[in-house]
């Protein structure tokens, strides 16, 4: 079978699918630590963020075509990982938090390095607090530092509507900080 319905890569000949599959490989290779720390930050839980990439490949291994023929490869798959994130936020199991740890699981050392993983943590938690449209465009905008109208493209909506999501996102992440404030953005990008 030749070119395939929707830009998949299912029913296509096997020199064009090894070609598919090793430039998917290729791609997600170098690509999955940032795809990682981008989910981190927008949900705040490793195991959530581990689980809304592996929805993001599954679903760019499938359109793997489509997204390779994209004008800019790296923007449709964040597009594709912000919207798995936003759409997992509106089930309500995405709500349900588990705390603490099992008994049997070992105390883990504390971490190295310098004074700045503590500020870290506490803009952490105060993201995780704002909305998750407000989070995402946070995110977005000063963590990978795209322009306004790279983000509206991502997240499907007008420039107008980042930069008032922005200021509402910056207005309680500051709520949340409180007189804890971190001295530099780069706080935020680490973690």
């Amino acid at each position: 079978m030749g070119e395939r319905e929707g830009g998949n890569m299912i029913g296509t000949g096997s020199a064009d699918r090894t070609e598919d599959e090793r430039a998917y490989t290729e791609y997600v290779s170098a690509r999955l630590p940032a795809l990682r720390r981008i989910a981190h930050l927008l949900c705040k839980d490793p195991h959530r963020a581990d689980d809304i990439v592996q929805t993001t490949l599954t679903r760019l291994y499938v359109h793997w075509r489509r997204a390779r023929a994209a004008d800019d490869l790296d923007r449709y798959v964040h597009t594709m990982l912000v919207r798995c994130f936003l759409n997992e936020q509106r089930l309500g199991w995405a709500r349900v938090r588990l705390s603490g740890a099992p008994h049997e699981t070992p105390g883990l050392p504390p971490a190295a390095g310098g004074p700045d993983i503590e500020t870290r943590a506490v803009v952490h938690t105060a993201l995780s607090r704002i909305p998750a449209r407000q989070r995402a465009v946070l995110v977005l905008r000063f963590l990978c530092d795209l322009p306004v109208a790279e983000v509206a493209g991502i997240l499907g909506c007008s420039e107008g509507n980042v930069k008032s999501q922005s200021a509402r996102g910056l207005t309680r992440l500051r709520a949340q900080l409180g007189d804890q404030l971190p001295a530099s953005a780069s706080a935020l990008g680490e973690g």
